[in-house]
């Protein structure tokens, strides 16, 4: 295989190892890391974990299962925690008799000194993650487990009751309160609770959690006496709030420690607190506050310290995430995206200084110190490098890749930043992706690639929307950060607030004025593409500029006022816009479907039929309203992919379609559709 291979060829592609996360032994000298890698049948993706030598010795693959592993967690004698639905050889039923259980994951452990794993907890509606003490052999697990009468919440009574639905044949899921789904799956009819571990069989600290559990963070002390938990409060079944809680684990007492009736600097009265971390002390917690988009202006978020909830970062103008602590309990560590990257940086919590600790142009993320407290580990990537496991020198800031799988791959060709001003006199800036050939005796056709989000930046790697891949086949990529982008302060997105169609419009289109007067850009040949907000866009610039020859919507918003009521979260949308039946005006405003009649670009459509956050009812119209106005498109569907599309051949099957269209509308060729579809 040749440096660059990997992106001229989507098989080797998606051949590449993906490290996804990681976590840092007590003793500090190893990472456990998930990676990602193609199944032997090449029809999906497989996470193992591997040992990574933090002093930069080899990596060595650990677990290996047909299942695959995940969620690496470590005891403090060094023992690995890890979740996988492989059969339990102790239980010699497991692997054949088509239990519902063992289609669920499991909690096993691989001792510390080496030898086989075991399975170490198990729940009837599996184990979604774990949580250890660092200080104790103390171990909580999340995990479903159905509603019953009064305080039932025992694991027998849990099996029983899923064993009496599936012999009635009931899958039906009674609501009162949103969201009914999540991004790809449906809630309920069982609620995430928090476990505690070590007993004969793991018992239910939260048995009145309904939904204020759903796609919450949890934390456990090193003493591992208490939990920290975001938790979801309903007001009237649709607007929440998400609280700061701690739950003792002797008793399962509930003690709410966040303020739900403060205000945010606006005046405004509604947060969200969640991924909560302990104190090396045990005594103070430092999490995450967002608070809520009102009509009025868009929320914000910072770190917040407790008891007291002190506000860690008072003036500092992005959105921080991720964050460590140093072992000493003095200072903080957290990323925040910033002007198209995402630095770390440090809060100093007895002067509040906050000041940055790297300066390259990478993305990083998944932060832990060492124990020695002279570095961090984290997994660093950049819009032309994949995610790494890097030391960094706290000392000097010099940042070492450490050995793990999967060698980088030599991308095809070169990433330079560029700028613009838009009409408004604001400065817009975004990353330009150039193929090795692209000059001014040979300019590359341009893709422009809108980001999703919208609050979101092109600030790294990206495995689903990757732009070499495009380079490799002679296209320059334009990767803009407009309006509604994070990493330019609060007011930067406040722009585009309520204004998703007109002001990020007029950024793309300063910026890709400036591109496209570069001598290495074909200004004659250009394309636009996105996915979720981007397709939105896509949507939005079909019917307001005919400047591209092509244009591809993947998951884009089409219909405002019908998006509203089937997306999986429409409480979000009430906030920003309003209800669409009494407060019409903001959606008529930004819907892209009221300007069906301008479009006059040939246009792909792509949608998964389990998109549940834009969901396919948005594709489906957009593509009726595109033929039945003779408009010129085509409609890639996935019926069984969601948001994303996950799966290796339907990864090919999109990219190949991709191509072709471009290949057709772009470069002159002529249609040549995939040999799959």
């Amino acid at each position: 295989m040749t440096a660059d291979a990997p992106f001229h060829d989507l098989n080797d592609y998606l051949a590449i190892p993906r490290v996804t996360g990681f976590r840092l032994a007590p003793d500090g000298t190893w990472l456990a890391a998930a990676v990602q890698s193609l199944g032997p049948d090449k029809k999906k993706y497989i996470t193992s974990i591997w040992r990574i030598d933090t002093a930069g010795g080899p990596p060595a693959r650990l677990t290996r299962s047909a299942d695959g592993e995940g969620n690496p967690r470590f005891l403090p004698d060094g023992a690995l925690l890890f979740t996988t639905k492989r059969p339990d050889p102790e239980r010699p039923d497991s692997a054949d008799n088509g239990r519902d259980a063992d289609d669920h994951a499991a909690l096993w452990l691989l001792p510390a000194g080496g030898g086989e794993a075991r399975q170490a907890a198990a729940l009837p509606g599996g184990i979604a993650g774990a949580e250890t003490a660092a200080g104790a052999p103390a171990v909580i697990v999340t995990g479903p487990a159905l509603p019953g009468p009064g305080t039932m919440t025992t694991v027998a009574e849990d099996e029983r009751r899923r064993q009496a639905r599936k012999d009635a044949g009931v899958t039906a899921i009674l609501h009162d309160t949103l969201p009914v789904r999540y991004w790809d799956h449906d809630l309920g009819p069982d609620d995430l609770r928090v476990f505690a571990c070590g007993e004969a069989t793991p018992r239910d600290l939260t048995p009145d959690a309904g939904r204020a559990l759903a796609e919450q963070a949890i934390a456990l002390s090193p003493d591992g006496t208490t939990v920290a938990a975001g938790w979801w409060r309903w007001r009237d079944g649709v607007q929440a709030h998400s609280e700061l809680v701690t739950i003792d684990v002797a008793s399962g007492s509930r003690t709410v420690v966040s303020a739900a009736d403060e205000a945010d600097r606006d005046g405004n009265r509604g947060f969200d607190y969640g991924d909560p971390v302990f104190a090396p002390d045990g005594d103070r917690i430092v999490c995450l506050r967002e608070a809520h988009d009102t009509l009025d202006a868009p929320g914000d978020s910072t770190l917040v310290l407790f008891p007291g909830g002190t506000d860690l970062l008072p003036g500092f103008d992005r959105r921080p995430g991720g964050p460590a602590w140093d072992p000493a309990g003095g200072t903080v560590y957290f990323t925040a995206d910033d002007a198209g990257r995402r630095p770390v940086f440090a809060v100093d919590l007895a002067t509040g200084e906050v000041s940055r600790k790297t300066s390259d142009d990478a993305h990083y993320t998944n932060l832990y110190a060492a124990p020695d407290g002279t570095a961090l580990y984290a997994l660093r990537d950049a819009i032309g490098e994949p995610p790494a496991p890097v030391r960094i020198d706290l000392a000097t800031g010099e940042v070492v890749r450490l050995d793990a799988p999967g060698a980088v791959p030599r991308v095809p060709g070169r990433v330079t930043e560029v700028t613009a001003t838009a009409d408004d006199g604001h400065p817009v800036r975004g990353w330009l992706v150039l193929p090795d050939d692209a000059s001014g005796a040979s300019p590359a056709p341009l893709l422009l690639w809108v980001h999703g989000g919208p609050v979101s930046s092109w600030n790294g790697w990206q495995w689903r929307w990757n732009p070499w891949l495009a380079a490799a086949r002679g296209y320059a990529v334009l990767l803009p950060d407009p309006a509604l982008s994070t990493g330019y302060g609060r007011d930067f997105i406040a722009r585009g607030y309520q204004e998703w169609g007109p002001r990020p419009f007029a950024d793309i289109m300063a910026i890709t004025d400036a591109v496209v007067g570069r001598d290495d850009v074909d200004a004659t040949r250009t394309a636009m593409m996105g996915g979720s907000y981007g397709g939105y866009m896509a949507n939005w610039i079909a019917g307001h500029t005919g400047r591209f020859l092509a244009i591809v919507s993947h998951a884009g918003l089409w219909a405002l006022d019908q998006m509203f009521g089937t997306t999986d979260g429409p409480q979000f949308w009430q906030r920003e816009f309003g209800r669409p039946l009494t407060d019409p005006g903001r959606y008529e405003k930004n819907s892209p479907h009221l300007h069906i009649d301008n479009i006059t670009t040939p246009m792909l459509v792509i949608h998964g039929n389990r998109d549940y956050r834009v969901p396919v009812g948005e594709a489906l119209r957009l593509w009726s309203d595109l033929k039945l106005h003779g408009k010129e498109a085509k409609f890639l569907y996935f019926p069984d992919e969601n948001h994303w599309v996950l799966k290796p051949g339907n990864v090919r099957a999109w990219y190949e379609t991709i191509f072709a269209f471009l290949g057709q509308h772009v470069l002159g060729g002529q249609w040549e559709q995939p040999d799959l579809l």
